[in-house]
């Protein structure tokens, strides 16, 4: 279906390196993100509540190269079932026709895009293999240095405050599936769910595949549109799926962003510019990158960041922290799409009383 070892190889030469920095430079951001990342964890763990001692999932910091060979093994182990599912129908599947070596430089080329792009990522699906069998390990922290040292670069920002400032938020993912070790297998269910809707009827395909194509130039060309070649193919058996999965997202980057928000003031003093700067280049890009971006679902995400945080700051609100945190509790507890915009209608369904405020 793909072949990884082009994939990787084509990201590799495409991302390129990243900024110029000098061997001191570069060992210099090695070594402070690996402290920083530390330091994070004790101020999220404390501004949150939750504790991940018991878990463990180690930080490595990469370069691009690195970051897009980390994905194309997450992305391997995620198409797995899919793949498993082609391959029954394989004599009537359309996919047959699609060579792995064409796949393979499709694959590279996008994880190119998005390894010039990444700060940082947590990898829930990572299963720790450092040399060894399986170490128990629950998914690893990547921080890609070339793309942290470009923007804080680009933002005019003190590195230092900067690389704090994305540490505490990527810190938060790592605590998230740390202390609470049920969100990486319902995570992995609502991908083998996705996979279960997946139609491989080669007529139903090929028609979604056609509307795909013309929707693709009217949301390239549209100045607001919102649409991702995700949205363009998928079922409606898959889009039940992909609403559950949306506000699971939204969940977990808005409250990493209220950690990081909540916790930069007391311990980074240019926060404020870091946050002005940072969220003007959020929303800036143009031209093909826009583009991109838009068709890859990237614009998506930055919404995940904002609902996702006025949720949490409206049910923290209400109920405080360690009424929060009830969301921890089972999937029955995660909001749905319509609470992640319906704040009080999570608080009362899960507190069973009306939300005060």
């Amino acid at each position: 279906m793909v072949d990884w070892d082009l994939a990787v190889a084509t990201a590799q030469r495409l991302a390129g390196p990243g900024p110029s920095v000098t061997d001191s430079e570069a060992r210099e951001a090695v070594a402070e993100l690996r402290r920083l990342a530390t330091e994070a964890e004790a101020h999220v763990n404390g501004f949150t509540g939750l504790d991940a001692s018991l878990g463990y999932a180690p930080l490595v910091v990469v370069d691009r190269g690195n970051w897009a060979r980390a994905n194309a093994q997450s992305m391997r182990t995620i198409i797995a079932p899919l793949q498993r599912k082609l391959q029954k129908g394989r004599e009537h599947s359309p996919f047959q026709r699609v060579g792995p070596k064409v796949t393979g430089l499709q694959t590279g080329a996008l994880l190119a895009f998005l390894a010039s792009k990444v700060l940082g990522q947590f990898d829930p699906f990572w299963a720790g293999k450092l040399g060894g069998p399986d170490d128990g390990a629950q998914g690893r922290l990547l921080l890609v240095a070339p793309n942290i040292v470009h923007v804080e670069r680009e933002l005019g920002v003190d590195p230092h405050d900067f690389r704090l400032w994305v540490t505490l938020h990527e810190e938060t993912h790592r605590v998230q599936f740390t202390a609470v070790p049920w969100l990486r297998d319902h995570l992995a269910s609502e991908i083998e769910a996705f996979v279960e809707a997946t139609d491989v009827d080669p007529g139903a395909f090929l028609t979604r595949a056609r509307d795909a194509i013309r929707a693709l130039g009217e949301t390239a060309r549209s100045a607001d549109g919102g649409g991702s070649v995700l949205d363009l193919v998928q079922t409606p058996a898959q889009k039940a799926v992909l609403d559950r999965v949306t506000a699971f997202m939204s969940l977990l980057e808005g409250h990493a962003d209220v950690v990081m928000d909540g916790v930069g003031p007391d311990v980074i003093p240019s926060v404020e510019t870091i946050r002005r700067r940072f969220q003007r280049r959020r929303y800036s890009s143009v031209g093909l990158d826009r583009t991109i971006r838009r068709l890859l679902g990237l614009d998506a995400k930055m919404r995940q960041y904002r609902d996702g945080a006025a949720f949490v700051n409206a049910v923290v609100g209400r109920v405080g922290m360690p009424g929060f945190n009830r969301i921890w509790e089972s999937p029955a507890t995660l909001p749905t799409k319509d609470e992640i915009a319906d704040p009080v209608a999570w608080v009362r369904r899960v507190h069973g009383q009306p939300a005060l405020g």
